[in-house]
């Protein structure tokens, strides 16, 4: 199967994508629910989570797996990557979804003044100044961290006038910087897409990962088939969460536009 990895419910606007574009394969998906956030905890505790979540996907059956948290992705992925698999899964892969999102805003950047909304955890990391840098050193990056976000969205009050005066305030510094380019660094950010547009000019355009990352993904099966060749093809979703509530129902079907049934695990 292919394994999809959040902090919480922000990964299934993801998975959606995934399963826009590939319907036909397998896919798990796993929320830590019960110890979202992730953005605000030190890089060790993130790591520590992440790879409880890995171990637990590839021992369901997972090949792939993919880390749908822009947080474990810019905290976690590379150790993961570098130490951890080698060592106890030299055959299988872990990717983020940090990559596959700074090489579609340089990409799509005109005039190479890019802006980056996340989490605090995710600002603080300096995950996508450091990999948009790399791939392009005259590239400015303008960062701001929305701590508010993820609990407005997950309090259902992404179309609520508190959201309006939030968006007003974490995108007024970016747009005083006269960005053409910005990155929803953070999966939870998508529902609140149509709002983002409304506040920035019509020439700014918006990353959305889980949109990038679903045809990077596409991309990679046809350029690795030692891995597409092992992945099931039977067009199967099962849903795992670490807790079971009644939030997570309703958020679960704000992200994934219909009702799903999810699963209690422990980690």
């Amino acid at each position: 199967m292919i394994g999809v990895f959040d902090s919480g419910f922000g990964g299934l606007a993801v998975l959606r994508e995934f399963l826009g574009a590939l319907p036909e394969y397998d896919y798990l998906y796993l929320g830590d629910n019960a110890r979202i956030p992730y953005g605000t905890r030190s890089d060790a505790v993130v790591l520590q989570f992440t790879q409880q979540a890995v171990e637990y996907l590839f021992a369901q059956g997972c090949v792939l797996i993919i880390l749908a948290c822009h947080t474990a992705s810019a905290k976690a992925l590379r150790a993961i990557q570098q130490h951890y698999l080698p060592w106890h899964y030299p055959n299988n892969r872990v990717l983020g979804v940090v990559i596959p999102t700074v090489e579609e805003a340089l990409a799509r950047s005109r005039r190479k003044r890019i802006g980056v909304i996340a989490t605090e955890g995710t600002v603080a990391s300096n995950s996508f100044k450091i990999e948009l840098r790399k791939l392009d050193p005259s590239v400015q990056v303008f960062q701001q961290a929305c701590p508010l976000l993820v609990p407005i969205i997950e309090c259902g009050e992404q179309d609520g006038e508190v959201a309006d005066l939030m968006l007003r305030k974490y995108l007024a510094p970016l747009l005083h910087q006269d960005i053409d380019t910005l990155i929803l660094g953070c999966t939870h950010y998508s529902i609140l897409k149509p709002k983002i547009q409304q506040y920035v000019n019509s020439q700014v355009e918006i990353i959305c990962s889980g949109e990038v990352t679903a045809v990077k993904l596409a991309d990679y099966l046809q350029r690795h088939p030692e891995i597409e060749t092992r992945l099931s093809r039977r067009g199967r979703r099962r849903y795992l969460t670490t807790d079971l509530t009644p939030r997570f129902r309703d958020l679960a079907s704000l992200f994934m536009g219909e009702e799903i049934a999810a699963e209690v695990v422990q980690l």
